[in-house]
């Protein structure tokens, strides 16, 4: 198959971490062709937020070698490195430290080896006394007014859970600047996207994805541009959520 030049140098980029130009010569070449190629072709996003998405479901997936191998051709389409660590920090919310780790230090690595100054500028927005508030408020810009004392709700046994989800989660993550709500809410769809049995809480995130105006169209192009590095079932399953969080909206 004959690849474009932009294809042609992404592929290359991929082949120099692996030896699979090699080993797997016919494998790359298709699968260049499919995700390189066909699949970016579909719909209208950006290359940026294409390729947001892809690197928010590659941490979903636990893909940790194709992260690295897709991150320079990330920030040579304009995502930048604060956008990245973003990313990387508000995945540890929703697959946890341990699988957030290897990420961590990938991304340390190549932006250091790209020239970055480590620790890049702070994001943060809140500290120990005003995260808890700011988080349940963000909470409630983005899933509505029926978010409002979400904190102190729930069976007393658990509710220090929702305390930490307001606080930690929304608090901690999501009043950092680098990301605006919609894009977190995007990132957050895939990654639970990627990672499946996440189907409950991947509709509520499609339904806050809605509300923030990522609408229909734009949920199934994200999908769509994460299929060849999540597969099949996942993706059809997340638009079964698409489909399910839109007819709860109407």
């Amino acid at each position: 198959m004959e690849l474009s030049d932009r294809a042609r140098a992404v592929l290359t980029a991929l082949l120099a971490w692996t030896e699979l130009e090699h080993t797997d010569p016919e494998y790359m070449e298709r699968f260049a062709a499919f995700a390189l190629e066909e699949v970016p072709a579909q719909g209208a996003l950006s290359a940026h937020t294409r390729y947001l998405a892809i690197l928010s479901a590659l941490l979903g997936c636990q893909g940790v070698d194709a992260f690295a191998m897709l991150l320079p051709a990330a920030l040579a389409e304009g995502v930048t490195e604060i956008e990245v660590k973003e990313i990387v920090y508000q995945a540890t919310a929703y697959i946890g430290f341990g699988r957030v780790l290897p990420f961590l230090r990938e991304t340390n690595r190549l932006l250091a080896a790209n020239g970055a100054a480590l620790p890049l500028a702070p994001q943060a927005t809140t500290d120990a006394s005003t995260r808890l508030t700011a988080g349940e408020q963000a909470q409630v810009d983005i899933f509505g007014e029926g978010m409002r004392g979400f904190s102190q709700s729930g069976p007393e046994d658990s509710r220090h859970i929702n305390r930490w989800l307001s606080a930690n989660c929304f608090g901690d993550y999501y009043t950092r600047h680098g990301l605006d709500y919609a894009q977190r809410e995007m990132v957050t769809f895939c990654l639970l996207a990627a990672q499946g049995g996440c189907e409950p809480q991947l509709t509520s995130h499609a339904s806050a994805n809605l509300r923030l105006g990522n609408d229909v169209d734009f949920l199934i192009q994200v999908v769509s541009q994460c299929l060849p590095y999540i597969g099949y079932p996942r993706s059809l399953n997340t638009l079964s959520c698409i489909r399910k969080a839109a007819e709860s909206a109407q």
